[in-house]
Order: structure tokens, then C-alpha cells, then sequence
């Protein structure tokens, strides 16, 4: 556990992460500062709560004044860049700058299963904890899912788990992170617009690992050849997952089952045919939680009975309604145009695709083959509508919309739709341009589908 503070922390964004982390070190005695540039108004009840606590909160700007008196360290909401002004002079004095998981982490007794990579996170994560949860092991999930991992510390027993999705925004912010099982599912291109390169994206990622030792496990992608090529260098031991190749140790396909290799022991776990989980995509998931979950203790039978009942998360693939024999998707998470991919491959074809966001500079013509082959209307919005427009006409998709709103987008897909076709949001890109969250973007769509 990390020392009681003697001087005093700086939390830069008032996010869950920020209200988690200043009250998990007000609590252990440190003088926290927690600054947003939102003005006060907009977060009476956090500012209040946060008061009465103890912590200073100022709120409308980010000052660099607040370097003054020097703060012991710095944690950063993982959204705020780097290049904020006052993140760069907090860095150019050589002071600190952590994201909350890693100061969350320093005060967890118990292990820790870690699970990050550019798609599949959190259904891998939700997964892992199901699976221990039903093999008899207490797992509280956290993280980037949504939890403040700050705010599951005190309710963890030592002989419990943790489970983690990570993203590369909170793991470029740690030093001491130590995982005792990292998951590293696979690399795309994403969040360049954040990290500046693949190269720094990946960097983050890797961090992962930094601190495993021979006593630890790292579960990766044996079908991500950049994944494979690094398995050399790591300290941990290295268990594989695959959808192509019967590789050992690890978790693959064999004769139809999910099974366990190790040496020469084959453990099955469940045919194929009975996981519930739809999607190609979704075995990779699958795979790659058996591996985690058995290598944190969890059981076949634990295992197994999750694959047959566990049908997805919301807003990734999630049934929404059939109406008029037309059937409504919402694949919100899909914020990247690989993620978005793997929604289109769902289905065989026939789809009323919404789709768009943030233009955060994304190569969409990976999607091209897909769009000519499956795609029968897209409905476009947001800032990236233009580019995605130019993308879906190249592909030679038969009509191609542009739409103001997300109300809009339903409601011109739901008039262009026809029975047997597939109405699916997966818009291959961030929300932040007209929504909070892809959270948000989701639950708006399912209403607007409940209302039509």
C-alpha cells in the first residue's frame, strides 16, 4: 500500500475517476485539490459532497496556479490530453502524473486480472467476471466498464479478484500497475487523435505488462502476429488464445469444443455450438476469458456455465425489437471502424446501417468490402458523415443518407426498411461530438426504437 500523503494531491477532472480516487485518498489522509474547468453550478451535489469531505474543489478553468504549492503527484482523468497546459507543466517539473487506476491499484490486496486491447473489452471483462463469480470466487469489475476502480477497493476481500478493462488512456498513466493476469486482445488503429501515433497507442498498451514478473500471466492473441512477435521479451508466462491454430498453453477450438491445452493435457470445456455469445468476433472474447478465467482459478463447470447463458452486454450487438418484421440493433461500442466491422460481419446482409460521429481521422475504408457486400442504406450522421458518405459511395452502397440527428437517422432508416432487413447502429466512431458517452448515444437510440 502506498503511504499516507505528506503533502497534498492534485486531481485534474471531476469525472468518476476523479470523485472516486479524491475520496479514496481523503479517506487515507491526504489534502486533496480536485480542479475541472466546468463552472460549479454544473456539479452542485459532487462539488458539495467532495467539500464536505474535506477536499478543496475548484471548478471553471485549469490554472496553472495550482501547481502552487507543488502537489505530491497529479492524477488525470484519462479523457484530458496530455498536451493540456497544465498536465505539460506538471510533466516539465518532473512531478507525477498517474490516472486513477494506478493509485487505485496501489491500495489493492487482492489479484488482479487486467484486460485491454482495441475491441472486445468489456465483453471480455463482463465475462471473466461472470465466470470466476460462478466458479465460487468473489470478482468485483471495475475500470474502464464504467466503475471507478477507486470505488471498489473497500469492498474487495483479499481473497477475492479483481477484474479490469483498461483502456491505453488510463494505462499510459501508470508505474507500478501490476496485473497478476494482463489480457492483451488485439491492436488497430485507435484513439490517434489522443496518443499522436500507433507506435505511442501501442506503447500504452505494452504498459500492461511493465511490472509482471515469472510469477504472473499474460493472455494473448496468437492470430495478432504484432502480439505474437512480442511473447519473447515478456517476463510473465504466456498462455495463448486462438481461433485458427491449436497452440499450447492456451484456449482454441478443437473438433468443435472450446478447450483447455496445457503440454499435453486437453481440458474440454463446451462444444462450440452451445455458447451463447453470437458473433465470430465474440469467439476470440470467449477464448480469451477461459484462458483468464482459469488462470485466476475458475472451474470448467464455472466456465462452461457462463458461455451457455451469457448473450452479450448492452450497446454491443444488443437486440433491441423487431417491428413489422424489421429487426433494430444497437452496437453503440462500436467506436472504431474495426469494432464496427465486426457488427457488419454479424449479419448476411440487407443491413440499414446508421452510423458516424466524431471525426477523429479514421481510415473507414477498411469497411469498404463489407458495405458493397451487405449494406443496403446508410444513414449518416455527424461530424465524420462527409467522409463516410465519400467512403459508402466508393464502396457503391445503393443510397446513402445524411441525416442532423440521431432522431432523424431512426426515424429515415425505419421508413427505408423493409421486413427481413437489420436496422443497425454501429457507427465506427467516438460519440463526444453531439453525445456524453457511447452510452448515451445507445440508450437514445433504443428509446427512439421503443417509440417509433
Amino acid at each position: 500500500m502506498e503511504p499516507v500523503c505528506k503533502g497534498h494531491v492534485l486531481i485534474v477532472g471531476m469525472a468518476k475517476s476523479g470523485v472516486g480516487v479524491a475520496k479514496l485518498l481523503l479517506a487515507r489522509g491526504c489534502r486533496v485539490v480536485i480542479n475541472d474547468r466546468r463552472p460549479r453550478n454544473e456539479m452542485k451535489e459532487t462539488v458539495g459532497l467532495l467539500e464536505l469531505l474535506g477536499a478543496t474543489v475548484i471548478c471553471g478553468h485549469h490554472d496553472l496556479a495550482l501547481l502552487t504549492p507543488e502537489p505530491d503527484f497529479v492524477v488525470k482523468n484519462p479523457g484530458i490530453p496530455y498536451d493540456v497546459p497544465l498536465v505539460q507543466a506538471a510533466l516539465e517539473r518532473g512531478l507525477p502524473v498517474y490516472s486513477e487506476v494506478e493509485v487505485a491499484s496501489w491500495f489493492v490486496t487482492a489479484p488482479i486480472v487486467a484486460v485491454t486491447g482495441s475491441n472486445g473489452k468489456t465483453t471480455t471483462t463482463t465475462l471473466i467476471g461472470e465466470m470466476l463469480r460462478c466458479s465460487g470466487i468473489q470478482a468485483l469489475v471495475a475500470g474502464n466498464i464504467g466503475t471507478a476502480v477507486s470505488e471498489v477497493v473497500n469492498h474487495l476481500h483479499e481473497d477475492g479478484s479483481l477484474v479490469l478493462e483498461v483502456s491505453s488512456f488510463q494505462l499510459q498513466g501508470t508505474v507500478r500497475f501490476h496485473p497478476h493476469v494482463a489480457v492483451m486482445l488485439n491492436f488497430y488503429p485507435a484513439h490517434l487523435d489522443y496518443h499522436g501515433s500507433f507506435a505511442a497507442y501501442t506503447a500504452a498498451k505494452w504498459k500492461i505488462v511493465e511490472n509482471q514478473t515469472a510469477n504472473d500471466v499474460v493472455i494473448l492473441n496468437y492470430d495478432q502476429p504484432l502480439l505474437r512477435e512480442q511473447a519473447e521479451r515478456l517476463q510473465a508466462r504466456v498462455v495463448w488464445f486462438s481461433r485458427l491454430q491449436s497452440i499450447s498453453p492456451g484456449a482454441v477450438v478443437e473438433d468443435g469444443w472450446i478447450v483447455l491445452r496445457q503440454d499435453r493435457e486437453i481440458l474440454p470445456v463446451l462444444p462450440r455450438q452451445e455458447v451463447a455469445l453470437p458473433g465470430e468476433h465474440n469467439l476470440e472474447n470467449v477464448l480469451a476469458a477461459t484462458a483468464a478465467s482459469w488462470a485466476m482459478g475458475g472451474t470448467i463447470a464455472g466456465i462452461a456455465s457462463v458461455l451457455k447463458t451469457f448473450a452479450g452486454i448492452e450497446h454491443r450487438l444488443e437486440w433491441v425489437k423487431e417491428r413489422k418484421g424489421i429487426v433494430f440493433y444497437n452496437d453503440s461500442k462500436a467506436t472504431n471502424p474495426t469494432s464496427a466491422r465486426q457488427a457488419l460481419t454479424s449479419f448476411p446482409g440487407s443491413i440499414i446501417w446508421i452510423a458516424g460521429g466524431l471525426d477523429r481521422g479514421d481510415d473507414f475504408s477498411v469497411l469498404e468490402d463489407l458495405l458493397h457486400q451487405r449494406v443496403k442504406v446508410a444513414v449518416l450522421l455527424g461530424q465524420s458523415a462527409a467522409v463516410l458518405a465519400e467512403t459508402c459511395e466508393r464502396a457503391g452502397v445503393p443510397e446513402v443518407r445524411r441525416v442532423a440527428s440521431l432522431a432523424a437517422a431512426v426515424a429515415v432508416a425505419y421508413d427505408l426498411a423493409a421486413p427481413g432487413d437489420v436496422v443497425l447502429l454501429s457507427p465506427a466512431c467516438a460519440s463526444w461530438d453531439m453525445f456524453s458517452s457511447f452510452e448515451e448515444r445507445g440508450r437514445m437510440f433504443k428509446d427512439l426504437v421503443h417509440t417509433l
